[in-house]
């Protein structure tokens, strides 16, 4: 996969190896997250950026987390941000609470309805990875996948904050 290929025609383009293994990894990702994300809304009600949202925050823990934070882990404008966690705040998933570390700031954190929210969903998630990530791959296969994928997902966040 190494080597160097000249491309002087779309046709080229097209049928290159490496643009072809990044558009099924892109178009892989793109169903996945519709199967994925359609699934939790069905099933729990929120959106898979919401899951994500409550994720993130439980990860955190008390005494929560500030917007920018939050929009910096979802690669997120703070407005796109604060929008979300404005729905998710009027869904009770979430409040806005003060930070102890800056008088003028706030901070995000999940409500109790919020964590069994994360817990339903996170369970109705892990199944359906299971089903639809892991299950077409051979099992042989899957735990290096998942290391494979995480040495992607680092080496992009690492030189995502270098881009102009």
């Amino acid at each position: 996969m190494d080597e160097q290929t000249e491309i002087s025609t779309a046709k080229q383009a097209a049928d290159d190896h490496l643009v072809l293994a990044f558009g099924r990894l892109q178009g892989a990702a793109n169903r996945l997250e519709y199967i994925l994300g359609r699934a939790l809304e069905q099933e729990c009600g929120i959106s898979h950026l919401m899951f994500e949202v409550l994720l993130i925050l439980g990860r955190a823990g008390e005494p929560g987390l500030s917007m920018r934070a939050i929009a910096q882990e979802q690669v997120l404008t703070t407005g796109g941000a604060t929008r979300l966690v404005d729905r998710m705040e009027a869904a009770g998933l979430v409040e806005r609470g003060e930070d102890p570390e800056d008088r003028r700031g706030r901070l995000v954190r999940l409500t109790p309805l919020g964590e069994e929210k994360a817990v339903a969903a996170a369970r109705v998630h892990v199944e359906n990875i299971r089903r639809y990530f892991l299950a077409p791959l051979p099992a042989e296969d899957r735990e290096r996948f998942a290391e494979n994928l995480r040495a992607l997902s680092h080496s992009a966040r690492d030189i995502l904050p270098r881009l102009p």
